[in-house]
């Protein structure tokens, strides 16, 4: 496994599903996390769960969607990790939060609500924006850095249905390439990374059949891919786009003789 021992790594949206096994994989690789969320006992809880662990947590509450909040919580990762090196943009708003049946009975656009519209681009996009841009330049003022974007496959981002989930993504897409580009000569890099397909999260309908659910990736599947990225191996690789479902054939194919 990749060494991360040291390594402090900030996560948003780290107190279930995606953000927390992430945010395991690194502990137990010996790392320095510190994740974030909007409800101060669910930071808590998730802390709880992940202390004892070989590298150390932490967390704090902020709102990715809230420029004050995320300055302030930016901040305050920097001192209590005393300097960050890895950024993880992870925090997001799934289908459920505008549609709770979204699989078995689709919305159509028109009848998505303004406000939900926006609260989960303000989540998914404009709180990637908001994050990187407080971390970016402390990056670069440091000459390193590592921002890994989390995504989603391309077929969800057409799906029927899945607005604004997918316009969402695919704007934190094309984000994370202009924000690559942006940060080239700067010893900076961006990375997205993604599960491969849907995952046993908060953001799956309750009622899903029992035979889809049996079917659905363990969030566990990021704890691999998200290490090797926060890791020395990855210095240099920049602009990529991770699938953790292939990810070992990927690092073969890219990076292994």
């Amino acid at each position: 496994m990749p060494d991360v021992a040291g390594v402090r790594v900030l996560i948003t949206g780290g107190t279930s599903g995606l953000g927390l096994a992430m945010a395991r994989g690194l502990v137990n690789g010996g790392a320095r996390v510190l994740i974030t969320g909007r409800d101060a006992d669910r930071v808590r809880g998730a802390v709880s769960t992940l202390s004892g662990s070989p590298g150390s947590i932490d967390g704090i509450v902020m709102d990715v969607r809230d420029e004050a909040s995320v300055r302030r919580g930016v901040e305050e990762a920097l001192q209590r990790l005393s300097g960050l090196d890895v950024l993880v943009n992870n925090a997001g708003l799934g289908m459920r939060h505008v549609n709770p049946r979204f699989l078995s009975e689709p919305q159509p656009f028109w009848e998505v609500s303004a406000d939900g519209f926006r609260d989960v681009v303000d989540t998914n996009l404009t709180g990637y924006f908001l994050v990187a841009r407080a971390v970016a330049p402390r990056f670069v003022e440091q000459g390193h850095g590592k921002i890994i974007n989390i995504s989603m496959n391309h077929e969800t981002m057409r799906r029927r249905g899945f607005v604004p989930y997918g316009p969402s993504r695919a704007g934190a897409e094309s984000l994370s390439a202009i924000m690559a580009a942006d940060l080239a000569d700067h010893g900076v890099t961006v990375n997205m990374l993604l599960p491969g397909g849907a995952t046993v999260t908060g953001m799956i309908p309750d009622d899903v059949p029992a035979a889809v659910r049996d079917a659905l990736l363990d969030p566990a599947i990021m704890e691999d891919p998200v290490r090797w990225l926060c890791s020395a191996d990855s210095d240099g690789v920049t602009g990529e786009r991770v699938v953790a479902t292939e990810f070992d054939a990927w690092l073969k194919d890219h990076f292994r003789p």
